[in-house]
């Protein structure tokens, strides 16, 4: 087992803003390309749960299985057992870990999964050699991460291009990789993996709910989420300039033929027999 230990900064933390997106994912929106191989006995592992409700969805899929939901915040996973509890899930459990050094013996899971993780750590290939390393033979390790410069929007306000701008180098200077979603098959290969297929998906932000619901949470994370702490403290923007960026957001979402649309990179590895 690798000693290596995790050094990337969480570049969201785990304020409000930030959960109401997380609890908004679920294994249908963010997991899909996984969905066709899961097998109702499997044992899972779900790297970077947050709140649970993917992990819960998982667990409702694999019946006669377990999964194990394990997350770096300790606080965040009371949330997730509370989901696991609301929908009376008996076969799910969870942990604190780090996925540079997972607490698990060899070829224990059937399918080790990470969404938007390797977009924040520090060592993106050793991450996916712990993972292939607990994955039983002839299982998967499937991963999905955003890539922001990706992204795109309409209508193009300079304030979401300054955002944008912002976000890569707080993301950077805290040692994550914000375009995470096109390296994901380079480190996949570069940690070993042999079996990979890739893919593309995307969230899109279009009606007038949605609008008001993605500009709304990332003005506030704009201004007081931990990426607002770093930005600041970091020396990439001042108060000011946050909350211009804000108000960029805010009049983003007031548009009523705005549209965004998020690029995720996904690989399902399956390890050699």
């Amino acid at each position: 087992m690798s000693e290596a230990q995790e050094t990337a900064v969480y570049t969201h933390g785990h304020h409000a803003s930030v959960l109401r997106s997380h609890t908004w994912r679920t294994a249908a929106n963010s997991a899909a390309y996984l969905l066709g191989v899961l097998k109702p006995h499997m044992r899972i592992l779900d790297i970077g749960c947050g709140p649970g409700t993917i992990t819960a969805d998982l667990a409702a899929l694999v019946p006669d299985g377990h999964v194990t939901g394990v997350d770096r915040a300790a606080g965040v996973l009371e949330q997730a057992r509370a989901e696991a509890d609301r929908r009376g899930l008996t076969n799910v459990d969870f942990a604190t870990a780090d996925v540079h050094a997972l607490d698990y013996p060899d070829d224990t899971f059937c399918v080790v999964h990470a969404h938007q993780v390797l977009q924040h750590v520090s060592d993106p290939v050793q991450a996916l050699r712990e993972m292939a390393r607990v994955t039983k033979p002839g299982g998967f390790i499937a991963v999905r991460d955003a890539d922001y410069a990706a992204m795109t929007w309409y209508p193009q306000l300079p304030a979401l291009d300054d955002w944008l701008a912002l976000y890569h180098r707080v993301a950077r200077a805290g040692g994550g990789e914000p375009d995470a979603g096109r390296r994901l098959t380079a480190w996949a290969r570069a940690a070993g993996l042999t079996d990979v297929t890739a893919s593309s998906a995307t969230w899109t932000f279009a009606t007038t709910e949605e609008r008001r619901w993605w500009s709304g949470l990332w003005a506030e994370r704009t201004t007081a989420s931990a990426f607002a702490g770093l930005a600041v403290a970091g020396g990439h923007a001042t108060e000011a300039e946050l909350a211009a960026v804000a108000a960029g957001w805010r009049e983003w979402g007031k548009h009523q033929d705005g549209w965004f649309a998020v690029l995720h990179g996904e690989i399902l590895c399956r390890k050699e027999v």
